[in-house]
């Protein structure tokens, strides 16, 4: 079973997004910032991330430039999934290292489908 570490700030997201993953039969872990996912990933090698940009302590373009630097996690597919929809975000997110970029409010099909499809490779 394929791990997902889902970060956001928001509880009732956070909530949504995880009940819809573990649905779709994935393993759930959950950080409510960017500094809880990097502490986090220090203990955990998740399969992918699915990662918010606006949260406190550190934001998401930081935690995937995070994720995307360490020798141990930079093979992990990061899905960012924010409210900020314009081109530059999308854009600066994929910058990154951002494997993808979904914006808020999203069909549940696109979020899964992109997770199943970057898990397969």
């Amino acid at each position: 079973m394929s791990t997902v570490l889902v970060v956001e700030d928001s509880a009732p997201q956070r909530e949504m997004i995880s009940e819809l993953l573990a649905k779709s039969g994935l393993e759930v872990s959950i950080a409510s910032d960017g500094m809880e996912a990097v502490d986090l990933l220090k203990d955990i090698k998740p399969d992918i991330v699915v990662l918010d940009i606006v949260m406190p302590r550190m934001n998401g373009y930081e935690v995937c430039r995070t994720i995307k630097s360490d020798p141990r996690t930079q093979d992990v597919p990061v899905v960012i999934c924010s409210s900020k929809g314009e081109e530059f975000d999308r854009y600066w997110g994929m910058k990154q290292g951002a494997d993808a970029y979904i914006t808020k409010p999203f069909q549940p099909k696109e979020l899964v489908g992109t997770i199943k499809q970057l898990l397969r490779g």
